[in-house]
């Protein structure tokens, strides 16, 4: 929706409040005018129905006023002595129209000092339920979202299994664009497996301010790009086109910031000329083929050892082995092993990686350059540099391009242009698990409106390998996703915290009791 079309939108709602209200207003002991001041008039509502003036932000949080607006309903019309299960019923199911019947056909009385406390114990729960839903909704979209690593992408620094706390103030939280939707799911209903928003109306993007850059090398969450797949993990021939907010949730590492330029060497990344160097916490990974002597040492033995999610038999005594570095020359070193090679793409091997262009000829080992766009930055605009950038001009930034006569046009201009200027930052995400993550080299650049926040925190971690107890891998609890040497849980020490404040709680009552 464009500006002018949101200001109608409000004003529409204002005059839908006014008209529905203004009756109730004037019993309440008010004004009829001050059921039409925008925001004043919620103000002077609070204080009819005896509820926190702090309660009208809520309603102008996205999401949040969702579940906001059945509340202050079903309060508005108790406080005219509508208590009853049939009321709260009827003005919820009727989107608050409800009360247009209750101030123009019924002859109520304002209440002024109503009691507040819900009259049974059902309606003390939902109410309970209602605040703590309302509570967790804010601290999921604004501060903290709990993730869960899917895939084996970042093996080694994440794993398959890890259960993760997000933050979204790090690099600012991204204000819902959708405004219409369940809360605390994201595009999916659980259970009935439909869509869990309506892509209309759509709130222009909008971010808090942030704490921190993101800074190379950082973890990040982003909302997939290309992402058109109806539901994750589940890809069928259907493609719709999803919000931004909306979109499937990838964790990668961001290995390329805004303005760098970035090149592939044999499975490793250079930025400006000069080899990345990776935190010592992460362990890139590629296939690697290797022969060994018959039955002397097993692909079962080869991946228990070293931990190897993946591994299979080419042909008798030939297996493919997803290794870091370090691993792969442990393995040389056994007896049983003939050979051990890294199967790299050379360089000239063309596949089928970003930008699609034939006559680059690259791969997903032997990549590049790439320039990555930095917001205010100027770049040539031709039929060679186009397809670096088309997505960017058209999706992304939201012009009209086309082409004609190898010359380039933009926004219906007459006029050709020859060169353009980026309106946000962009970012190159990759996983260190080089030949087994799908990333920034098969669909390009993640612009900064898709990012979504920085993981910091591991709280449990599951392995479905395990058996028993040891499906747990406790020696994760707790743990954080940054920082450098070996990664310290800080289960125990959590435990004796939860420990000592029950304990002094306990002891607080019986001294109390006492």
């Amino acid at each position: 929706m464009t500006l002018f079309q949101w200001l109608l939108f409000i004003l529409g709602l204002q005059v839908i409040h006014f008209l529905g209200t203004w009756k109730l207003y004037v019993k309440a002991g008010r004004k009829a005018w001050e059921a039409l001041v925008p925001v004043y008039n919620a103000v002077v509502l609070m204080q009819i129905i005896n509820r926190p003036k702090w309660w009208v932000i809520l309603l102008f949080i996205p999401i949040i006023n969702l579940l906001m607006f059945p509340i202050i309903w079903i309060e508005t019309i108790r406080s005219f002595g509508k208590n009853s299960t049939k009321d709260s019923f009827l003005v919820v199911l009727t989107l608050g129209f409800y009360i247009f019947y209750v101030s123009y056909m019924e002859d109520v009385k304002y209440i002024e000092n109503r009691s507040l406390k819900p009259r049974t114990a059902a309606g003390e729960w939902v109410s309970s339920i209602a605040f703590a839903v309302i509570a967790a909704t804010l601290v999921h979209t604004y501060f903290m979202q709990p993730y869960t690593i899917p895939t084996s992408s970042l093996e080694k620094s994440l794993l398959i299994g890890d259960f993760l706390f997000v933050s979204k103030f790090h690099y600012g939280a991204r204000v819902p664009m959708t405004t219409v939707a369940a809360p605390m799911v994201h595009d999916t209903l659980p259970l009935v497996k439909t869509k869990s928003y309506l892509d209309f109306p759509q709130l222009p993007y909008m971010r808090l301010p942030a704490v921190q850059k993101i800074k190379q090398n950082d973890i990040v969450v982003f909302s997939w790009p290309v992402d058109t797949v109806e539901q994750f993990f589940k890809r069928t021939n259907r493609r719709i086109r999803k919000p931004i907010d909306k979109k499937s949730n990838y964790v990668k590492r961001c290995v390329g910031i805004p303005g760098d330029s970035l090149e592939i060497r044999d499975g490793y990344v250079y930025i400006n000329g000069k080899k990345n160097e990776l935190p010592d916490r992460a362990r890139l990974q590629f296939y690697y083929e290797t022969d060994t002597d018959g039955k002397a040492l097993s692909v079962k033995s080869l991946r228990n050892r070293y931990h190897v999610r993946e591994g299979g038999r080419l042909q008798d005594g030939n297996y493919i082995l997803n290794l870091s570095d370090e691993d792969a020359e442990l393995i040389r070193k056994n007896p049983t092993v003939k050979s051990l090679n890294k199967r790299i793409s050379p360089k000239g091997e063309r596949e089928e990686v970003f930008p699609n262009v034939s006559s680059l000829n690259w791969n997903k080992d032997n990549y590049g350059p790439v320039y990555i766009p930095k917001k205010g930055a100027t770049v040539a605009l031709n039929k060679e540099s186009l397809p670096y950038y088309k997505r960017i001009i058209v999706e992304y930034e939201k012009n009209a391009l086309r082409v004609e006569n190898d010359k380039i046009y933009l926004n219906g201009n007459s006029e050709p242009v020859d060169s353009y200027t980026f309106k946000q930052d962009y970012y190159w995400m990759m996983g260190d698990n080089r030949h087994n993550s799908e990333d920034s080299r098969y669909w390009g650049y993640v612009p900064f409106d898709h990012v979504v926040g920085k993981p910091v925190f591991i709280w449990f971690s599951w392995n479905s390998d395990g058996q028993g107890i040891s499906k747990v891998r406790w020696e994760r609890l707790f743990t954080t996703v940054g920082g450098s040497g070996e990664p310290v849980s800080y289960f125990y020490p959590f435990l004796g915290v939860l420990a000592i404040i029950y304990g002094f709680s306990l002891y607080r009552k019986r001294k109390k009791a006492a």
